[in-house]
């Protein structure tokens, strides 16, 4: 997975900007950078596409966790290939640092493992896309969309400790046909909805009918209070709160709540989740998921900035930073094969340590060691989990997401628990096996690891003394369905890492979102430091461009 294949040497040696890692924000802003006429190099060590973003086969996942969870590590650094220069610039070694922490991959079966090459798993799961958010707007302006291929999520559910799952209705119709809820619910869940979408009707028009609209007191109020004031019952105000607006911790205890919504930020989340359902006639609900995995979004738009002239180097680390004396100012990298490649900015992959000079005044004393320039969030991490069954945890669906909210599991639970089902239809599994994705926020991988596992134990059986032949098909006492047998798993914690804006600038992991918005929004704002002067995907009038609804490949 390491080893370095013999390259001719890159011509040309000078660009305006390398990018190393092709996770999602750097491929994002390789691709945007390329359309706005810079001349770009974008470098990966690994011999696929996607880094901390990417799906990959059950080999690949299994290699790729367990090198990026080992201890800080360097390549050997070996003689430069170019020494015209040597004088003016000395090169300091590049680390990377573990991004990832108790990986513990459980296999109960030998099926899984003897169809690796057939899996696709999405390192950063559980992830799907909004039809009416950031990126899919960002796919169609950029010309990405047109080497993707969607396919709907067929429902969401709020799920429970006895794994009874709840629909989550998404419409008027949706409500209506809902049969697990009581007449009065679904007048509650209507009355709500029509004020909602009477506040932001309101809110669009130039006129602002006050009475229509929620009072600005209740907009920066809790929004746990203001679903309170409207008398909603427990079970229709965590729908709400944690299938629609996502919300990551128990809203009703502010001693644990560290990321409380007001009712603004909830009301433009149900805003979202709203305007997603019918904008493409042939998906069935707010969501969908790409085929052949995540990883795809990082390759089309990989692909985008290679139409536009970037160039791709896979199985290539970098190996140090090239730093010049007099300015102390980063002037290059030095490549594995020795070559020496010089650039005007250099954005990096958050796994590394970037070695920063004391004095960069003092030619002679440039320093032996390093330090880390992206944060990482001490008090937050995200746990996740992949699960793989050969039968639906919902015998009649086959995608779909569903949310364990705050204390539904046990009463220490004071998370949500996002989960994410795909079916071989999605072509990332063999047929008639199916994967599933956990995450959930957690202060440490313990906890983590004790949450992902209360879910795990709540939806399968598990199989005895790993042999799931032996494992009998076991009935929840409040579950109409078997539970289906657990064949392979994997549980791991990763490091939340944000990105920052330097003379080296790095972007960030993925983040503990079902969706892409915010990581987006962090990188747009980078790629705007980075060159202040120039457009995001500046506009074209190139049919293949054309920001239209019917860009998005979405399969029945």
């Amino acid at each position: 997975m390491d080893e370095t294949p013999s390259y001719p040497p890159i011509e040309p040696t000078d660009f305006d900007l390398i990018v190393v890692g092709t996770g999602l924000p750097q491929s994002v802003i390789a691709a945007a950078a390329s359309s706005a006429g810079k001349s770009v190099l974008h470098l990966d060590s690994n011999s696929f596409y996607g880094s901390h973003f990417s799906s990959l086969n059950l080999d690949e996942f299994s290699s790729f966790l367990t090198s990026q969870s080992a201890a800080y590590s360097s390549h050997p650094n070996p003689p430069s290939s170019v020494a015209a220069d040597a004088a003016e610039y000395v090169a300091l070694d590049l680390k990377t640092r573990p991004m990832y922490c108790d990986v513990e991959i459980t296999s109960h079966s030998s099926d899984p493992l003897e169809h690796s090459r057939k899996f696709n798993l999405d390192v950063s799961g559980p992830r799907v896309l909004f039809c009416a958010d950031a990126a899919v707007d960002l796919m169609l302006k950029s010309g990405a969309s047109q080497y993707l291929e969607f396919k709907s999520i067929d429902a969401s559910f709020v799920c429970d400790a006895d794994g009874r799952f709840a629909t989550v209705p998404d419409s008027r119709a949706a409500i209506f046909k809902d049969r697990s809820l009581s007449l009065t619910e679904k007048n509650q869940l209507m009355r709500f909805f029509k004020l909602i979408q009477g506040h932001l009707a309101a809110s669009d028009e130039a006129e602002n009918d006050s009475n229509a609209r929620i009072s600005e007191d209740d907009l920066e109020s809790p929004f746990v209070e203001f679903l309170n004031k409207m008398r909603l019952p427990p079970k229709i105000k965590s729908m709400i709160l944690y299938a629609l607006a996502m919300a990551d911790y128990d809203q009703d205890s502010i001693e644990v709540c560290k990321d409380g919504l007001n009712t603004k930020i909830g009301i433009d989340r149900l805003a979202l989740y709203h305007s997603s359902v019918g904008r493409f006639p042939n998906a069935l609900g707010a969501l969908i998921y790409p085929i052949y995995g995540q990883g795809e979004l990082t390759q089309a738009f990989c692909r985008r900035a290679a139409v536009k002239g970037c160039i791709y180097v896979l199985r290539m680390p970098v190996i140090a930073l090239l730093m010049e004396k007099e300015s102390g100012h980063c002037k290059g990298v030095r490549l594995a094969s020795g070559q020496d490649i010089f650039s005007q900015k250099l954005l990096v992959d958050p796994s590394f340590v970037v070695p920063v000079p004391v004095a960069p005044s003092q030619p002679d004393c440039m320093p032996e060691s390093s330090q880390v320039i992206n944060l990482v969030d001490a008090k937050q991490k995200v746990a996740r989990g992949i699960c793989i069954m050969k039968s639906s945890l919902k015998p009649d669906v086959s995608n779909f997401v569903f949310v364990y909210p705050p204390r539904s599991l046990y009463p220490e639970q004071v998370m949500a628990i996002r989960a994410v089902q795909i079916g071989s239809n999605l072509g990332v599994c063999p047929s008639g096996m199916f994967v599933l994705y956990l995450s959930t926020l957690c202060n440490d991988a313990t906890q983590g690891k004790e949450l992902l596992q209360a879910a795990i134990k709540s939806l399968f059986t598990l199989p005895v003394s790993g042999n799931p032949e032996n494992s009998s098909s076991v009935h929840s006492e409040n579950m109409e369905e078997v539970k289906p047998t657990l064949l392979w798993s994997a549980l791991y914690t990763q490091e939340l890492v944000m990105g920052s804006f330097e003379s080296i600038s790095s972007t960030s992991m993925p983040d503990g979102n079902l969706n892409y918005n915010v990581l987006l929004d962090a990188t747009v704002k980078l790629f705007h430091q980075m060159y202040p002067q120039e457009e995001f995907f500046p506009e074209t009038t190139s049919p293949e461009n054309v920001e239209d609804d019917d860009g998005v490949s979405l399969e029945s």
